[in-house]
This record gives structure tokens, C-alpha cells and sequence, in this order.
């Protein structure tokens, strides 16, 4: 899916939803052997670009963010939705599939 969108932040997500960067994942064994891409792992951990303003609750509330841009993360193996913006692989994932934030 390529979107519209001028550059990853003007990708504005909404709700509790985070746009990450996911890591650039090593192309080659630590033996030596290169591995093609169809041959290499999803990526699991990457960094925030943009976070929606958090999940609202039924009497109004509204429950914030605990990612903010520049953290770094994993995630669910198999959460998001991957999107191209500029060229960019980035993916689009619900605050829930965010398993830890490494500091």
C-alpha cells in the first residue's frame, strides 16, 4: 500500500494506533551465509515515528500514549499494517501489539 503522504511524519495515526520504522534486519548469517530476502525473518523491534493521540474510553476519557516518537520497540511478530510512504517501509500497529519499549 503506497499512501499519499509527503514524508512518515505527516503520517498521522489515529486512536491508539503508533507508525513505527521497523529495524533494517541483517542480510547475512553471523557464518557468513547471505540470506535472501524471502529467506529472512519479519523484524520484531523498530523505532516510534508518529503516535495517535491515544484510545478513548466510553465516558470521554481519553487514555494517552505510553510510546512517544524516537523510542525504540518491539512488537508483535505478525502486527500492523505495513504501508510505503516516500519509499519507506513503515509499519502501522495498534498499542497493544507494542511489547516493550528498550531503553
Amino acid at each position: 500500500m503506497t499512501t499519499s503522504a509527503k514524508s512518515a511524519t505527516d503520517l498521522k495515526p489515529m486512536g491508539d494506533r503508533v507508525v513505527v520504522r521497523p529495524s533494517e534486519q541483517e542480510g547475512v548469517t553471523k557464518s557468513g551465509i547471505f540470506l535472501p530476502d524471502t529467506a529472512q525473518e519479519r523484524p520484531q523491534q523498530g523505532e516510534v515515528v508518529e503516535t495517535g493521540p491515544g484510545r478513548m474510553l466510553k465516558n470521554g476519557k481519553r487514555i494517552e500514549m505510553e510510546v512517544k516518537p524516537g523510542d525504540i520497540v518491539i512488537y508483535s511478530k505478525y502486527a500492523g499494517t505495513e504501508v510505503e510512504v516516500q519509499d519507506e517501509e513503515l509499519l502501522v500497529l495498534g498499542a497493544n501489539d507494542v511489547l516493550a519499549v528498550i531503553t
